[in-house]
């Protein structure tokens, strides 16, 4: 029986975090009225992450792993789990857990017909629209590379759309099937190129504020910052010379 929800955890070198991890969002969903299933990619790990996921396998429910030798970067194992996921709505999440899979609840009145709202195909975990909290804050200059990213993305790609990089982002079979089988990014801008095709093929997205757990011992690279700028310029250019299918 197809679940109602797959929650993709992307893991590289995830050993020590994915535990608890796995722990809370089993926790969390084990309360609730809908079947899931968790399915953990490892991203050619270093460590023992596989090994953890086949150890948690007889404890927590419905835990798969698809397990790649080689790294191939966050975008392109995003890309392969949310196809092989089986749920009607796919959601991926950091194997950090820097938003709870409880923050769920929140999306799913936004992806459900009958819930009185108005539905949406693609619902997204925001850090920056009202009601979303950062514990702690991020420290300014953080804050102020986010604002200057987010505004390039805006302007070239998705205007009035305010947090592109939250990890925390649900998409309906439909949308995830069709979205995810013409991305190209493997790395950084996935989540952008994502957005951008479901712009592009009508697709309606919704922004819901999300608490997120910030991780004081997180450093972003600035090589990596400019290979997510470059990889941001090159969706626009394949946008512009239609090197999308449909």
């Amino acid at each position: 029986m197809k679940p109602y929800l797959s929650v993709i955890i992307p893991a590289y070198n995830e050993a020590k975090r994915l535990p608890l991890t796995l722990i809370d969002i089993d926790k969390h969903l084990s309360t609730g009225d809908f079947s899931y299933e968790i399915l953990v990619v490892n991203d050619g790990s270093k460590d023992g992450t596989a090994e953890i996921v086949k150890r948690f396998s007889h404890l927590v429910k419905n835990l798969r792993l698809i397990d790649n030798k080689q790294n191939h970067g966050k975008g392109w194992v995003v890309r392969q789990g949310i196809l092989e996921a089986k749920g009607k709505i796919r959601l991926f999440t950091d194997a950090d857990n820097s938003t709870s899979v409880d923050q769920f609840a929140k999306m799913t009145p936004y992806l459900s017909a009958h819930s009185g709202k108005e539905s949406y195909d693609v619902v997204i975990g925001s850090r920056d629209v009202p009601g979303a909290k950062l514990v702690p804050p991020q420290p300014w200059y953080k804050r102020l590379g986010g604002d200057m990213g987010n505004l390039v993305i805006q302007t070239l790609l998705l205007p009035g759309m305010w947090d592109t990089q939250c990890g925390f982002k649900a998409f309906t079979e439909e949308a995830a099937k069709k979205i995810f089988s013409q991305t190209k990014i493997d790395r950084f801008a996935f989540d952008v190129e994502a957005l951008t095709l479901a712009k592009a093929m009508g697709y309606k997205i919704k922004e819901i504020p999300v608490t997120w757990v910030n991780d004081p011992f997180s450093h972003v690279k600035l090589s990596s910052y400019i290979q997510f700028l470059l990889e941001v310029v090159k969706i626009k250019w394949w946008m512009m010379t239609k090197k999308y299918q449909n």
